[in-house]
């Protein structure tokens, strides 16, 4: 890792990782606009000025990541290479299967089947891994950078999102919480309460 960024423009650079990640997008928009939860822009509106920047600011990281990741070269042959790759390649086949949930899901019912089991929010999970792993891969602090940046903002916002969809969903998305860790982890068994 050196101080300088590196800046070449190649075919076996950063950006196939980051590619798959922006194309992934239009699809996730098309999923989470029919669950969008009515009073989330008014909730979003009254956010404060700091928490409206940081959840904006954390999604603009996708799309400059990408655009820099066109000149990032993947160091091929080194142990960073050999480190990052698999840790992408996991958050981008996480990714898919993450749209799958989202897509094979009912729109009026939260999603709790899938990966949504072990993380209450996947997604985010499956972007950090693919930025962690684009980080390692070529061996960047300016790509770890934006790996912090867009963890920030996520932590931050996730919040925001289970605050609208205890607002939709109520109890129902109540027990899933209980029963189902933030990030990730192993699903708590359920308890039979008639005991």
């Amino acid at each position: 890792m050196s101080l300088i960024p590196e800046f070449e423009v190649g075919v076996w650079n950063a950006w196939i990782f980051m590619l798959i990640v922006l194309l992934t997008c239009p699809f996730f928009i098309r999923f989470a606009n029919r669950r969008v939860i009515s009073s989330q822009e008014e909730e979003f509106n009254s956010l404060s000025r700091s928490n409206k920047t940081l959840f904006c600011s954390s999604k603009y990281i996708i799309f400059i990541a990408t655009a820099y990741s066109i000149f990032l070269p993947l160091k091929i042959g080194s142990i960073w290479f050999y480190v990052g790759v698999p840790i992408a390649l996991l958050g981008l086949v996480g990714m898919i299967v993450v749209m799958a949930n989202w897509a094979n899901s009912p729109p009026n019912e939260p999603i709790t089947k899938g990966f949504y089991r072990y993380s209450r929010h996947p997604m985010y999970v499956t972007y950090f891994l693919v930025f962690l792993g684009t980080s390692i891969a070529t061996a960047s602090w300016l790509f770890v950078l934006f790996l912090i940046l867009f963890t920030v903002g996520t932590v931050a916002f996730a919040d925001f999102e289970e605050k609208g969809c205890l607002e939709q969903y109520g109890d129902i998305y109540r027990e899933y919480m209980d029963k189902t860790p933030r990030w990730i982890g192993i699903p708590k068994s359920k308890v039979n309460k008639s005991l």
